[in-house]
């Protein structure tokens, strides 16, 4: 498995000719970066005794980033997954009509997974945003930068999910779903523009 692989074997590999891993692989590892900057902030207010007031908070910030890193780090090979699926689709017969309509069928079917793993990617980069705002906020000061990472990372995998997500529904033929799935993208980026902005802001000042 992709995750399983030295830091150095997953860079070599993305900076190859294989098409895999590729762009959204990238993105779930840095909306995963950004969960695990969160939880080393977390890690570093709980047990401090001038965070005692907030420690409970920042426990289950601990526990959801985690699993958010873990999700995350899962998309890795969800995102291979569903890249060979749209390959293979479009690999498959085309000589008659009928495998012609078997094939058609299949690469829709793929490209609309390939767009719902890229969206739930997008999805849980939101999430590590706004877990990045608590630990600004709230968090230990003295690692209040890397929160300001945290959140940055996170924004860079959700626009970057985001593109993958575009990419395949420029050729999704139902409209209902591309409509949707467009509209769900846009939704997470316009509100986490603001977010990312203003987290950032806020840990510029803490320095």
């Amino acid at each position: 498995m992709i995750k399983d692989k030295p830091i150095q074997q997953f860079l070599d590999d993305l900076a190859s000719k294989a098409p895999t891993p590729g762009g959204g692989s990238a993105a779930a590892i840095m909306g995963a970066m950004g969960a695990a900057l969160v939880s080393m902030v977390c890690n570093l207010t709980v047990g401090k005794k001038n965070y005692q007031e907030v420690e409970k908070e920042i426990q289950v910030v601990l526990t959801k980033s985690e699993q958010l890193r873990t999700q995350l780090t899962d998309m890795v090979r969800a995102d291979v997954q569903v890249f060979g699926q749209v390959m293979e689709a479009y690999g498959m017969p085309k000589e008659n009509d009928e495998e012609k309509f078997l094939r058609g069928e299949a690469i829709q079917t793929a490209l609309r997974a390939a767009t719902d793993v890229p969206l739930a990617c997008a999805k849980a980069c939101s999430e590590v945003m706004a877990l990045s705002r608590t630990v600004a906020e709230k968090g230990n000061k003295n690692v209040v930068s890397d929160a300001g990472v945290a959140v940055l990372a996170s924004y860079a995998a959700l626009k970057s999910a985001a593109l993958n997500v575009f990419i395949n529904l420029s050729s999704i033929k139902d409209e209902e779903f591309a409509q949707d799935r467009l509209a769900q993208i846009n939704t997470l980026l316009a509100d986490n523009e603001i977010s990312v902005a203003e987290i950032y802001a806020d840990v510029k000042n803490k320095l």
